[in-house]
């Protein structure tokens, strides 16, 4: 997947006057790229489009106007774009009480490590660059590719693969397999 150009992001103004259009159809694309795993964690599969709006939204949140600001931003968001036969995804840990999340960062210390993509039985580790948590604790957003075989690639693109999102920390190990829409997104992201 091509990465973001610096002519396709908008300034402050001009995103302003498209912004809900543009984030009303992300969200709807989104919609199916994203996998609830478990009680505590959601997944959401990425693509150009998620990560333009990405850049977008920090350019106006953040009021960054400065060349320096918006070529740093797509360089950061960048990195979410998945490469050839890749897959890439963000991974959320989704806890609004702060003092159970606060125990359950520390008791799922290391658990981007642990996460892959299985497609017809076989697995595909994700990994992600270390993103600078404490010893003994996690963070509660990990951004992580999967590199697929080829395969697992033909399968998913054929649109005849049975997939799963895998996660298996000691304290939270669970399996959910990917259903037809989300499937059908990642066979455009192989495409």
């Amino acid at each position: 997947m091509r990465p973001i150009d610096r002519n396709e992001v908008l300034g402050i103004g001009d995103y302003e006057a498209i912004r809900e259009r543009f984030r009303g159809r992300v969200i709807e694309e989104k919609r199916p790229r994203r996998v609830r795993i478990g009680d505590h964690l959601t997944a959401v599969f990425e693509n150009r489009d998620s990560v333009l709006f990405q850049i977008q939204e920090m350019l106006r949140t953040e009021r960054i106007t400065s060349e320096s600001g918006i070529l740093h931003e797509i360089e950061t968001y960048n990195d979410l774009i998945p490469g050839e036969g890749q897959l890439s995804l963000t991974l959320f840990i989704e806890i609004p009480d702060r003092s159970l999340r606060d125990r359950m960062l520390v008791e799922l210390a290391g658990i981007e490590d642990t996460v892959s993509i299985e497609v017809d039985g076989v697995a595909a580790r994700a990994v992600g660059k270390r993103d600078g948590a404490a010893e003994g604790r996690t963070t509660a957003v990990h951004y992580l590719k999967a590199d697929l075989p080829a395969g697992a690639q033909a399968a998913i693109k054929a649109r005849r693969a049975a997939a799963s999102l895998v996660v298996s920390h000691p304290r939270y190990a669970v399996k959910v397999p990917l259903g037809r829409a989300t499937l059908d997104k990642l066979a455009e992201d192989l495409a």
